[in-house]
């Protein structure tokens, strides 16, 4: 059986590297389609894959078998759970890798896309557009069928025209920005706040009305200060959490 196929990734060495090569593999993990194989390369093929030592690789493994998504086995290798749970806690430790991993694993619904004018909610941060590519998907739990976020993602229009709405359902939109239509990703800047569900959130994610919600804001920026893509996702709150690590320099 052909080994399951991860991304590749450019390493960060500001950052550690187990945690970068974690992040990446976790959401080649939960973004891999039903067809394809559980089994992992061996320590050594992933090592030599990104660029990293068998010990870092070791160590990032082992990250993922802690939260469930891998089991290893003694002679026999390194499995993907097929039944491993999407909804994990949220880790953010400064990498766009951290951002596609919390976005993956989820079965994603698109409910609709199209040109829309600039929403107040985000106008501030397009100044020079009067129109945005606007995105609506609904993420589900694979196993359950569950709801666990709405999305919807507002995007500069010559962005758009290079998204393939298909890939969206496989991927979370930062991935498609930076590794389909290349754009150039300086970074990513994230806001979280307790709020309640309104009636549309309620319905969409099957909570009572005006239950806790984490509602989300992410900017995605180029070098140059633009912000590409506005993400503004609304998440249940009993089913997920933010965790922020802090690395002493």
């Amino acid at each position: 059986m052909t080994p399951f196929a991860p991304d590749s990734i450019v390493l960060n060495r500001k950052l550690p590297l187990w945690y970068q090569v974690s992040q990446s593999l976790r959401a080649s993990i939960l973004g891999r389609r039903p067809q394809d194989p559980l089994r992992l390369p061996t320590e050594e093929q992933l090592a030599e894959h990104y660029g990293v030592s068998v010990l870092t690789m070791r160590q990032a493994l082992k990250e993922l078998e802690d939260e469930g998504l891998i089991t290893r086995h003694r002679r026999r290798g390194t499995f993907i759970d097929p039944d491993a749970r999407r909804g994990a806690p949220v880790r953010l430790l400064g990498s766009v890798d951290a951002i596609v991993a919390q976005q993956s694993g989820m079965t994603a619904e698109l409910l609709e896309h199209g040109p829309a004018p600039v929403p107040a909610e985000v106008a501030e941060h397009f100044p020079d557009l009067d129109e945005v590519a606007a995105y609506h998907r609904l993420r589900s739990d694979g196993a359950t069928g569950e709801p666990t976020n709405h999305a919807r993602n507002y995007v500069r229009p010559e962005l758009a025209s290079r998204i393939d709405p298909d890939d969206l359902l496989r991927w979370p939109m930062t991935k498609v920005l930076r590794d389909v239509v290349g754009a150039d990703i300086s970074r990513i800047t994230d806001t979280v706040e307790a709020r309640l569900a309104d009636p549309e959130t309620a319905k969409l994610l099957q909570v009572p009305l005006l239950s806790p919600i984490l509602h989300y804001t992410g900017l995605t920026y180029d070098a140059a200060g633009r912000v590409l893509d506005a993400a503004v996702i609304h998440y249940r709150g009993d089913r997920f959490s933010f965790t922020v690590t802090l690395e002493a320099t």
